[in-house]
């Protein structure tokens, strides 16, 4: 509600600033440091009186006389040498904040549809904390979006023909010399994914121990790209499996799919092809005559466009280049990735061909890209207005690439829509990395963190962060509840687990590095997600307690809430009706900055505020028949403010805890 406000004021001050002046103007708001001074405030007249050489104060004067009503304000006044105040009538906003809180889907937003691709593992063993980061950090924007009324498609990407790929093949046809039907087998194991985890982290010192087997890795690489022979078949196998230990990870914290397009499909289906003509026909790569990249296809970079891949200024020629082709004809990430990014906005004139995914989680229609036939009930995918690829801040350089490959080509607007949705590491705490039995150099145990390595299988799997995490919440749901069955206590147990880590993995901004400690991740008290699910359940339990439904209550006249919201104790009131009929400025906001930590504050923040009115307020033993209307009324708004929230970070609000 309150951003509908914000919304409604900025229009008035734009369409009166425009008829009265004649200026264009964009409209500043914020909120004053304290409520005495209003909900809203602009600085709007000093930017004018720049334009028409007045004093602010006078043009602020004039402002508040002639602009007129704006729905929901109560006034509008002059602060200090020229700011305009506004008020809202808190009547108006407490009766449209609880029709609000009830109210269903919003309507479409304008624009395309969004595709939101993130996940994005290499299928090549388990998912592990850092993944978590990015699986969740996607699933919550999308949320954001969908709440927003816009059209989403979620895509994960299979980069089932990669190098990581390719070294478990490695391992299991030359360090393991296993065949394909054994490897077949292996892989219908629960706990391929781990197996897969311990067999990549010894195929790097397997290449290294023996200098002959050094072009091993480029070797079986090609034979996966170009699906040739038992490597291409064995990597299939594992890419498969993996990716359905993924879905099934990712299913435990609520993270679903509408499309999993493979990087083979973008080579079987000649994507790469198309891509590659079209990138030659312009200019927008050359080849290579000379120098150490002699035999590639290149994209000429400048020091200006971003990253050189390490050059330093001086450096040859060689290094201002991004390799697309190989020397060895092999496509690198990056090429594949501007063939992809291409598709995405419908730009390539070519389809992939759908087909369901079978082994998608229970009750999920999930589709994958294939080289066979195309399922003619798929729905249309692709076709994008604007693309966000979650992917982690250090490839940020390989994103400029393949936005500068767009730009080569003319598609500028397209361009500027391809949004690297960017976010630091998840490390470990030295602390952490011990518990986990990894041995660290003396300068590793100095540093505030260590990082996450799947070529060292150094890391925390995301199946048993979860089920630590579960042990740990079900023992103590089990003592406070042995009322409960047993299916409940592990419901309760696996709500109270994902929400304290998706809260976790959200509460801090996208720019800012996650040391990961269980300590930290287990600890329900603080900003956590257990402390926002157990004042929903607080909440809960003041409505079982109470005598009266609020659909009986008596009715709450304007005088009514006019005294309720006045003096001191009607201040506190305001401000926890302010707060909870501000979910939607939360939301604008973090789909503005593309940051999801602002909901989760926004949840932080809204718990926070209703305990301390549960303290000052006995809601239950309350005499005055009309206050203890509204203590009931402004406990249910809270409840569907913080569960609706909660929703879209992806927690679940458990009736007890």
């Amino acid at each position: 509600m309150y951003q509908t406000l914000v919304n409604r004021l900025r229009d008035a001050l734009a369409r009166h600033i425009q008829q009265n002046y004649g200026v264009t103007l964009e409209i500043a708001l914020e909120k004053p440091p304290r409520l005495e001074m209003g909900e809203l405030a602009s600085p709007v007249c000093f930017e004018l009186a720049k334009r028409l050489k007045r004093a602010p104060r006078q043009i602020a004067q004039e402002m508040v006389t002639q602009l007129g009503p704006v729905e929901g304000l109560a006034r509008l006044e002059v602060a200090g040498a020229g700011y305009l105040n506004a008020f809202i009538d808190r009547a108006a906003f407490w009766q449209s904040a609880l029709a609000e809180s009830t109210a269903g889907a919003v309507p479409p937003a304008p624009g395309g549809k969004n595709i939101v691709e993130h996940t994005t593992i290499n299928p090549n063993k388990a998912a592990h904390i850092g993944h978590l980061r990015n699986a969740v950090l996607g699933d919550t924007f999308v949320r954001l979006l969908r709440y927003a009324g816009h059209q989403v498609e979620v895509q994960n990407y299979i980069d089932n023909t990669g190098v990581q790929v390719a070294d478990v093949v490695i391992g299991f046809l030359h360090m393991e010399r296993r065949t394909t039907v054994n490897v077949r087998a292996l892989a219908h194991e629960p706990r391929f994914d781990y197996y897969c985890w311990d067999l990549y982290a010894r195929v790097t010192p397997f290449l290294e121990e023996d200098t002959s087997r050094q072009a091993l890795r480029g070797e079986t690489l090609k034979r996966i790209e170009e699906n040739l022979g038992e490597d291409a078949e064995v990597g299939q196998l594992v890419a498969d499996a993996i990716v359905a230990c993924h879905l099934r990870t990712m299913a435990r914290l609520g993270i679903h799919y509408d499309l999993l397009p493979r990087e083979s499909e973008i080579l079987h289906l000649k994507f790469w092809e198309a891509a590659f003509a079209m990138l030659k026909e312009t200019g927008a790569i050359q080849l290579a005559a000379s120098g150490k990249n002699a035999g590639c296809w290149i994209m000429p970079w400048t020091q200006g466009e971003g990253a050189t891949d390490g050059a330093a200024e001086g450096e040859d020629a060689d290094a201002q280049a991004k390799i697309i082709v190989r020397s060895n004809g092999t496509v690198t990430y990056v090429g594949k990735d501007i063939a992809y990014q291409l598709w995405k906005f419908g730009l390539l004139g070519k389809d992939f061909h759908y087909a369901r995914y079978a082994p998608a989680p229970a009750g999920e229609t999930v589709w994958i890209t294939t080289s066979g036939p195309s399922d003619s009930k798929a729905p249309p995918f692709g076709h994008a207005t604007t693309v966000y690829n979650v992917i982690d801040a250090r490839q940020a350089y390989l994103q400029q690439v393949v936005t500068a490959g767009l730009r080569a080509l003319g598609h500028n607007a397209e361009a500027s829509r391809s949004v690297h949705f960017a976010y630091e590491i998840v490390a470990l705490t030295p602390r952490c990395a011990r518990e986990m039995g990894y041995e660290l150099s003396p300068e590793e145990l100095k540093k505030p963190y260590v990082e996450v390595s799947g070529r060292k299988g150094l890391g925390v799997k995301a199946d048993d962060l979860l089920d630590q995490l579960e042990a740990a919440t079900l023992a103590e749901v089990r003592q406070r509840h042995p009322e409960m069955s047993t299916g409940e206590i592990q419901q309760t147990a696996h709500a109270i687990a994902v929400g304290a880590l998706r809260f976790f993995l959200l509460k801090f901004t996208r720019t800012a590095i996650i040391a990961f400690d269980f300590a930290d991740a287990l600890s329900f008290e603080g900003e956590t997600g257990p402390y926002c699910q157990y004042a929903v359940v607080r909440i809960r339990g003041i409505r079982r307690k109470g005598s009266e439904a609020v659909g009986t209550s008596p009715a709450l006249s304007n005088e009514f809430l006019a005294k309720i919201f006045s003096g001191a104790e009607g201040q506190g009131l305001w401000e926890l009706v302010l707060l909870a009929g501000s979910l939607d400025y939360a939301t604008a906001a973090a789909i503005g900055a593309q940051e999801s930590a602002f909901v989760a504050k926004y949840a932080f923040q809204l718990a926070q505020s209703f305990n301390n009115f549960y303290h000052k307020h006995h809601i239950l033993s309350e005499t005055d028949a009309q206050k203890r209307a509204f203590l009931l009324q402004l406990t249910e708004l809270v409840e569907a403010q913080l569960v609706r929230t909660l929703g879209l970070l992806g927690i679940e609000a458990p009736e007890k805890m």
